[in-house]
């Protein structure tokens, strides 16, 4: 599937993220929460299909609820008292806090999925291989290492399942000594791909002052347009934060700022930077449908 923000110059595709993140892990208000709720999940489920998220979704929202609980029972801030648990007070603030660090998580955690599969270790190595190349290597080293490590690790398990040397049917002393030798091979396989790839980036010149680079990124007309556009969403949104638009008070009690004509226009910039990337798609599905 194509992305159509993904094909952009991977300058703006940083920036994006870069603010979605931002705004996300700093932004408390419910209706800010549900935007970027609405916006992650969207663009997560057209990059990676509805199978793929809900499996991920499966490890997500446990936690999630977990630290939906836990915050309840460790704080106890605030002024409405539902009831005790012991001698400590369970408040309708630190539900709603809970609630609300929750649906933070998840938001997070969405964003950093559309991340990786966006900004890809190429486009890492174009922003940051001729300032910081060192730095841009391990980032693409990071990158590329858990699939490479899911690809390797079935591949041990099918070989000593092929040689006779499975877990099932074994007692716990048995298991933990297989799963020892594969976690040694596993080790020993790191380290050789280690040495290779460093040996392999070192013939290259990779590091080297005054080396060429190739690249197949170049700044267009439409990624000018694409910066106007983030600037001025990204702007009005911090517009609306100095302004106290998105101030939201948990304790000691549940403040939240007045709807004003400001804050709607800064829900709208929001909205419009979250949905952006599908936004996009549309515009290009509809563009290819009348070209057709």
């Amino acid at each position: 599937m194509r992305d159509t923000f993904g094909s952009y110059h991977p300058s703006l595709n940083f920036l994006y993220f870069l603010a979605v993140i931002g705004f996300g892990m700093f932004l408390m208000h419910p209706i800010f929460l549900s935007i970027s709720l609405v916006g992650s999940l969207s663009y997560a489920i057209y990059l990676e299909g509805t199978k793929a998220i809900g499996k991920q979704l499966l490890y997500s929202i446990p936690l999630c609820i977990l630290v939906g609980v836990i915050n309840p029972l460790f704080n106890h801030e605030g002024i409405t008292i539902l009831t005790y648990i012991g001698d400590n007070p369970l408040t309708l603030e630190s539900i709603y806090y809970g609630i609300a660090m929750a649906v933070l998580f998840m938001n997070i955690i969405l964003w950093f999925k559309c991340y990786s599969y966006v900004m890809t270790s190429d486009k890492l190595i174009y922003l940051l291989g001729r300032k910081l190349p060192t730095l841009a290597l391990i980032f693409s080293m990071t990158l590329r290492f858990v699939p490479l490590f899911k690809k390797q690790f079935k591949k041990v398990m099918r070989a000593q399942e092929g040689i006779g040397n499975s877990s099932r049917k074994k007692n716990i002393l048995a298991r933990i000594k297989w799963a020892m030798k594969v976690l040694s091979i596993m080790v020993t396989w790191i380290l050789e791909n280690a040495i290779d790839t460093a040996d392999s980036m070192n013939s290259r010149g990779y590091g080297l002052k005054g080396r060429s680079s190739f690249s197949l990124y170049f700044f267009q007309r439409r990624d000018a347009k694409l910066l106007i556009g983030l600037v001025l969403l990204v702007g009005s949104v911090l517009t609306g934060v100095l302004n106290g638009q998105t101030y939201m008070r948990y304790f000691p009690s549940v403040k939240l700022q007045p709807t004003t004509v400001q804050s709607i226009a800064v829900y709208i910039a929001y909205g419009v930077l979250c949905i952006l990337p599908l936004g996009l798609q549309m515009v290009e599905d509809i563009k290819w449908h009348y070209l057709k």
